[in-house]
């Protein structure tokens, strides 16, 4: 699942190189809620921030597969900072499994690769788009994701390269 990001998001993110760091990071206890049983991704996103702040790189993509919610949210498939340095997604509903359906590696892969986009083009100032296959739409849930294309919509592929444009 890793290679695989690895491998693609320089198909859409175009001149940008993608390393898999050589350790992870430990989720914060305080992320967890019992009462929920989900982890709140921003405290994961917070320590992301605090671990990574060392390394040589532009932006950090975290990955789990703990179940993640936001404030507000009954769940979400990712959380970045936007404009920002670090972003995550959760596996966790992304796999068809989750929704009792039979395992699909080609369709798990897509919906991490779509999320991973989507998040990273928060933190290079990308909001939500009103274009549902636009890989910047909102998912509010996995039909949503599952309808977008996973490269933006010529309007934030247009933002998108502006954006990298100004960072490098």
């Amino acid at each position: 699942m890793l290679q695989t990001l690895q491998e693609k998001l320089p198909q859409v993110f175009p001149n940008i190189e993608c390393q898999l760091a050589p350790k992870g990071v430990a989720i914060p206890r305080e992320a967890y809620n019992s009462t929920r049983k989900q982890y709140n991704s921003t405290y994961i996103l917070n320590e992301l921030l605090k671990q990574t702040r060392l390394l040589d790189t532009d932006r950090v993509l975290g990955v789990t597969g703990v179940d993640i919610f936001a404030l507000h949210l009954n769940f979400v498939f990712g959380e970045a900072q936007c404009p920002g340095r670090v972003a995550l997604i959760s596996t966790h509903r992304l796999r068809p499994e989750f929704y009792r359906a039979s395992s699909d590696s080609k369709l798990f892969e897509t919906r991490i690769l779509k999320e991973a986009v989507h998040e990273l083009g928060h933190t290079l100032t990308l909001g939500h788009c009103k274009n549902s296959e636009c890989v910047m739409f909102f998912s509010n849930s996995i039909a949503d994701t599952d309808a977008k294309q996973p490269s933006p919509c010529n309007n934030c592929s247009k933002k998108l390269r502006e954006a990298v444009e100004s960072w490098q």
